[in-house]
């Protein structure tokens, strides 16, 4: 009997078209990660946790920053304001034509901005290091920059895509930048020597921006027409300072990392690197599969009724922290086993190992916390709660600093990955607190 209801319950489940979305993206986003934790073996045995890894790390941090600061969080603006356009009839022309303006705008100051200050940047974050390393930094950033362009087109066709619910598509789209540096990595290692890493990024950037480019087009995803200022654009455009003022100072913790594992001995950032690996990977799969899903279905929820979209949030919450929970145990009691299993070869020697097993135990702590954020996140984004977002991300900034001067005293790398996960465990209870005490004005 309980077997029965169980499978009329998941039958149930499986005629959900948001489930059928989730559990898509939940299956394509483990494929992916599976090819990305093979890439990563490929280049762990390769160069080890040397200078290569280390200096790569450095130039990709850049782009990668402003990627997730500008350009992330214009997209997750642009994706609920879209929606209450097309629910008003509103003219998505002219809508997704300010939006491609501003990426592309955005995009092309900050490839500027970048080259120009490198020199700069290096000596705040990647100081007293052998001229080599620099300019090797140097040679790789100036390889990825104009990854940025393509980053900020993509994640606009990603939105579309989204919003149209083609997931299966803006989801699968990640396979081509992993096979592509896994091509480079088998094929012209030799040739490209440590270059091979930032060639392999920027080609695998252009061939995924073409396969989005071809889908867009094939689907008449895209509609671009005269940009004109509305409501809904008007009200992005002035959420768009808070949003990025908390998306720069989130990313802000992990380039103060980045900044204090520079300062460590060589091979610091490539363990703390490998380390976060598996417990983004967990991340990585319910993020994609909830948070790029849930962020559309949110958008027409709040629009509709939104105490039910509050109600709707905390089962959500509730159901991703027990089973995050159940796994990050797991993950913890198993951690050594699974980097001997996935790194340990011709360079990377077991003292590794233990090295990056014990960070990634550490970190595995977050899991939960960090989860129930991402997804807190997404509503608040919604709700255009952006301002409060702002304000936690300067408190969690401050706390990541003043944790990571005292813990890496002690503890070196450790007290790096310690001081994250306390980070992220003391920002997940202001956003539920916050989360929560929004809920009870409307009961």
């Amino acid at each position: 009997m309980l077997i029965k209801k169980l499978l009329e319950k998941a039958n149930i489940a499986l005629q959900n078209p948001i489930f059928k979305s989730m559990a898509i993206v939940a299956v394509v986003t483990f494929l992916l990660k599976a090819v990305a934790f093979y890439k990563e073996t490929i280049i762990a045995g390769s160069f080890g946790l040397d200078e290569v890894i280390d200096t790569f790390i450095i130039a990709s941090l850049i782009p990668t920053f402003i990627n997730s600061v500008f350009i992330s969080s214009l997209t997750n603006l642009f994706i609920p304001n879209y929606i209450a356009e097309l629910k008003n009839d509103g003219n998505k022309s002219s809508f997704q034509t300010i939006v491609f303006l501003i990426t592309i705008g955005i995009s092309i100051v900050s490839i500027l901005i970048s080259y120009f200050s490198i020199d700069f940047i290096l000596d705040i974050i990647y100081p007293n290091q052998p001229e080599v390393n620099y300019q090797l930094v140097k040679n790789q950033l100036y390889i990825i920059l104009p990854c940025l362009l393509f980053w900020g087109i993509e994640s606009v066709m990603v939105g579309l895509l989204e919003v149209e619910n083609r997931f299966l598509i803006s989801t699968i789209s990640g396979i081509f930048p992993l096979l592509t540096m896994i091509l480079f990595l088998s094929c012209f290692l030799d040739t490209l020597g440590p270059m091979v890493l930032a060639y392999g990024t920027l080609a695998g950037t252009i061939i995924g921006f073409i396969f989005l480019s071809f889908v867009s087009i094939k689907y008449k995803i895209l509609s671009i027409g005269k940009p004109v200022l509305n409501d809904n654009s008007r009200l992005m455009i002035r959420q768009l300072p808070p949003k990025v003022s908390s998306g720069f100072l989130s990313a802000m913790n992990n380039f103060i990392d980045q900044f204090f594992a520079g300062q460590l001995i060589v091979g610091s950032l490539a363990a703390l690197s490998y380390a976060n690996r598996i417990p983004a990977f967990g991340v990585a799969i319910v993020i994609m599969s909830l948070g790029n899903v849930l962020l559309p279905h949110f958008s027409r929820l709040v629009i509709e009724d939104l105490k039910k979209a509050y109600q709707y949030l905390f089962k959500i919450l509730k159901w991703v922290f027990i089973v995050a929970f159940v796994a990050t145990v797991m993950g913890i009691i198993l951690s050594d086993w699974i980097v001997e299993l996935w790194l340990e070869r011709d360079q990377f020697t077991h003292d590794d190992t233990i090295k990056v097993s014990a960070i990634q135990q550490i970190l595995f702590l977050n899991v939960p916390f960090y989860l129930c954020t991402l997804i807190i996140v997404k509503f608040l984004t919604t709700i255009n709660k952006n301002s409060f977002m702002a304000w936690i991300s300067l408190a969690n900034l401050i706390i990541n600093i003043i944790l990571n001067v005292i813990l890496i005293k002690h503890y070196g790398v450790f007290g790096l990955a310690m001081s994250t996960s306390l980070v992220f465990i003391i920002s997940s209870c202001f956003y539920f607190g916050y989360t929560y005490k929004q809920y009870k004005k409307l009961i």
